[in-house]
């Protein structure tokens, strides 16, 4: 499992958290692409230097609007072109997840329907560019989990195209009520705006929680500079971590850990194959962490399928969405359940052909066992020429003799 936390002392801001994923290595082109399907090549210019900030490194990220005449579009508008792009599907319900909690916000600050909201609210170059960028580059490093530390938001005023509006920003404060995000205190920071709509809209998105760091073994961490100058660092910096080693005895009673989730399900029978899967899809790109479907008969002998999914309460919202946008029934039923799983760890293990990433997993009686990932399992059968159980096999082995040392 790769785990990813945002540390952001002084505040959250899109730039920020794209600049820190540039400095953990993401290619470049991992943003250009998802932005040239959208029409947007040539429509920005990106760019990013090494720089310092109260002593400490990091990069600083810049976005230019290149368009001489740049296209006024409405959220309405703006939601279409994402819908109907040939975007990656997990990809593109991530956007569309990120820039609905924008519209609804700055709707509800403003007073109109979110699909009115004009484009300089919430699809301004820079926070498309943000926007994708950020979401593109969580998905590429394979993030499962983001927990992110409450961010401070700022006091005093800003100036916008509305104005000179109060800090924290309306959109932000909106946001963090619809979300519950607990916002640090400002007390001491210079007067100014620290955490964007945009910033905070992608943690809203894709954090499971706002908390300190739970036990975790830091992997590397990128960090991104932020453009005003405080009395302190003014820096973000993105952890991609691995769960705390944690299996080497089972815990106070037996090691099990007790998850409260959410369990959504709908019937449909009025639904192609093809929007089956493509419905299934998307509910795992907004974040379900299980999906499935069981063949029913329905009134008057029609064959049908019950959708079920598993989710954690704080994505319940955000996947109703997807069942209202993409589903055909009219109705979700939900259920607050609780799960007992096993404590577990992902990591990659070595093997003569290349590194396998296995899944470990304790029992209560202090059982160890493992499972191999099948992608790399596939990827290895292919271009070595061997059988998937050669090559669990051999796995199995290599992890047993780790185990005896």
């Amino acid at each position: 499992m790769t785990l990813a936390y945002v540390d952001c002392p002084t505040g959250l801001a899109g730039d920020m958290l794209l600049a820190a994923l540039f400095d953990l290595g993401l290619p470049r082109e991992r943003v250009e692409e998802p932005l040239a399907q959208l029409g947007l090549a040539g429509a920005y210019g990106l760019q990013w230097q090494e720089g310092s900030s109260g002593g400490l490194r990091g990069l600083a990220l810049t976005v230019e609007a290149l368009e001489a005449q740049p296209p006024h579009r409405h959220w309405g508008e703006l939601k279409a072109l994402l819908e109907a792009s040939p975007l990656d599907g997990n990809l593109r319900a991530r956007v569309l997840a990120v820039f609905t909690r924008l519209a609804e916000a700055e709707g509800a600050v403003h007073g109109h329907r979110p699909e009115q909201v004009h484009f300089h609210e919430v699809g301004a170059i820079d926070a498309l560019v943000d926007v994708v960028g950020v979401c593109a580059g969580l998905l590429h490093f394979g993030v499962d989990e983001l927990i992110c530390a409450p961010p401070p938001a700022g006091h005093g005023t800003v100036r916008t195209a509305h104005g000179v509006l109060p800090l924290p920003a309306p959109a932000v404060l909106e946001l963090a009520a619809r979300a519950a995000v607990p916002l640090a205190s400002s007390e001491g920071f210079p007067a100014g705006e620290l955490t964007t709509p945009t910033g905070l809209a992608l943690m809203a998105t894709w954090a499971s929680r706002f908390a300190a760091p739970p036990a975790l073994v830091p992997l590397r961490v990128g960090i991104g500079l932020g453009s005003r100058r405080l009395d302190r660092p003014n820096l973000l910096r993105l952890w991609l971590a691995e769960p705390s080693p944690a299996l080497s005895s089972p815990g106070p009673g037996g090691g099990e850990i007790l998850q409260p989730l959410v369990l959504q399900q709908a019937q449909v029978d009025d639904a192609s194959p093809e929007d089956l899967a493509f419905l299934i899809e998307e509910l795992r790109g907004a974040g379900a962490l299980e999906v499935f479907s069981q063949p029913i008969a329905m009134k008057k002998g029609r064959p049908a399928a019950l959708i079920s999914v598993l989710v954690p309460p704080d994505r319940a919202g955000a996947l109703r969405k997807v069942w209202w946008a993409h589903g055909s029934s009219l109705g979700v039923r939900e259920q607050l359940q609780q799960r007992w799983s096993l404590p577990r760890r992902s990591r990659s293990l070595a093997t003569a052909w290349g590194p396998v990433r296995i899944k470990e997993a304790l029992s209560p009686q202090g059982r160890r066992s493992m499972k191999p990932e099948y992608e790399d399992l596939a990827q290895l059968a292919r271009r070595h020429g061997l059988s998937l159980q050669q090559l669990r096999a051999a796995v199995q082995a290599a992890w047993a003799s780790e185990e005896r040392s």
